[in-house]
C-alpha cells in the first residue's frame, strides 16, 4: 500500500521537505509560523490549517520514508 513511497527518489523527498518545509525564508518559515499558532490555539481559519497541511506534508512523507527504510533493514 505505502510502496509508492519506497519508489520515491530520497532526492525529490529531501528538496521537497526543504523547500517547503522552509518557504518562505524570510521573515519566518510558514511552517514554523502555523507550529506556533497550533501551540498557541490560534489557528482558526481554513487557509491557515490548510498552509500548516501543505507545508508539513513533504516533512511527514520525509519521516514515513525514514521510517520504513529503517524498519526494512532490520529485517
Amino acid at each position: 500500500m505505502l510502496q509508492w513511497i519506497d519508489n520515491l527518489p530520497w532526492s525529490l523527498v529531501l528538496i521537497a521537505a526543504v523547500l517547503l518545509g522552509l518557504a518562505p525564508f524570510y521573515p519566518q518559515p510558514h511552517l514554523v509560523e502555523k507550529l506556533r499558532m497550533l501551540n498557541d490555539h490560534t489557528l482558526n481559519r481554513p487557509i491557515d490549517i490548510f498552509d500548516l497541511l501543505y507545508h508539513a506534508l513533504p516533512v511527514i512523507l520525509l519521516l514515513i520514508k525514514v521510517a520504513r527504510t529503517l524498519i526494512r533493514k532490520k529485517r
